[in-house]
């Protein structure tokens, strides 16, 4: 059976603005493009700062990112390397439920370089020790990472940084994500596409670090959780029961059994209502213990009503 696999971009941080604007300037030695969105990219020049700017570069941070800072949490106080590492420990199954909380990511304002201990407003580049504390920085997410191979940008759209290259994503504002350009015209929209959870393991999809496939629907659903469905035999989309790929050559083989399964005398006039699940319609048709078909659009993925 065919099957398409539709990624989303994979998300980084999470925060609200609408401004585009281009800044360009220089700080302890450094030269930066504040290139659209609040992001600044360091465009290194041959000084003799860069040796200090790349300074521990990938050698600290976390599971999450590599950065040489880390924040200090405007909800409860508390030092960490990255908000997923805060939502991880606030979260956990041994923090007493009352005290369980996420952080306001927008709302950081104080990080501590990982070079020199220094806490300060938030800022790209150490005020004490002149360290890049990030190779990528947004402004407005509070996102620093070292690792710019992940092609990192800001969409206005989702109001988050996601990752994969701007050029190779557009945001769809009925389903309010980012999808690859790829779909741009052949995406069912679903309102709010991403933004619930994950219908298999529930982890909410829209700020998910995990590959997200598209359904032929427009349902989303982590990659590996699809996976696993099919593993399992379900070809069922989990919150519309829609089939997620070609079922065409199964249907066949369904058609083949029924043609050599006579039912008993008793049930051969029997009729039964059903509804299809691929293509809505309601329609009266032969009773059979193998399956019901369709006659309108020859899909054997079909529900009784009645009879």
């Amino acid at each position: 059976m065919a099957e398409v696999t539709r990624k989303h971009s994979g998300c980084q941080e999470s925060s609200l603005d609408h401004g585009v604007f281009k800044v360009e300037g220089k700080e302890a030695g450094v030269t930066y493009s504040q290139q659209s969105n609040g992001c600044l990219m360091l465009e290194q020049e041959a000084t003799d700062n860069t040796e200090l700017l790349e300074k521990g570069i990938m050698e600290f941070g976390c599971l999450h990112y590599r950065r040489r800072c880390r924040i200090r949490a405007p909800c409860c106080g508390e030092v960490f390397d990255c908000h997923h590492c805060h939502n991880e420990a606030m979260n956990h199954i041994n923090i007493e439920q009352k005290k369980r909380h996420d952080i306001p990511r927008h709302k950081v304002n104080k990080v501590i370089c990982s070079l020199c201990d220094t806490e300060q407003e938030v800022r790209q580049v150490c005020i004490n020790c002149g360290v890049c504390m990030g190779k990528y920085f947004c402004e407005i997410c509070k996102l620093f990472d070292d690792d710019t191979s992940k092609r990192q940008y800001h969409c206005d759209g989702c109001g988050i940084c996601r990752i994969g290259g701007r050029e190779n994503f557009f945001h769809c504002y009925k389903c309010r994500c980012c999808y690859s350009i790829l779909l741009k015209n052949g995406h069912p929209c679903v309102e709010g596409a991403m933004h619930h959870d994950c219908p298999v393991c529930f982890e909410y999809l829209f700020e998910s670090r995990n590959d997200v496939t598209v359904l032929r629907c427009g349902h989303t659903i982590h990659t590996n959780c699809f996976k696993e469905m099919r593993d399992h035999y379900q070809y069922a989309c989990p919150l519309c029961s829609k089939s997620v790929c070609d079922m065409s050559k199964l249907w066949e083989k369904i058609d083949e059994e029924i043609a050599t399964t006579p039912m008993p005398e008793p049930y051969q006039n029997k009729k039964v209502c059903i509804l299809c699940n691929d293509c809505g319609a309601k329609s009266e048709v032969q009773f059979h213990f193998v399956a019901q078909k369709c006659p309108n659009c020859k899909s054997y993925n079909t529900r009784q009503t009645r009879g």
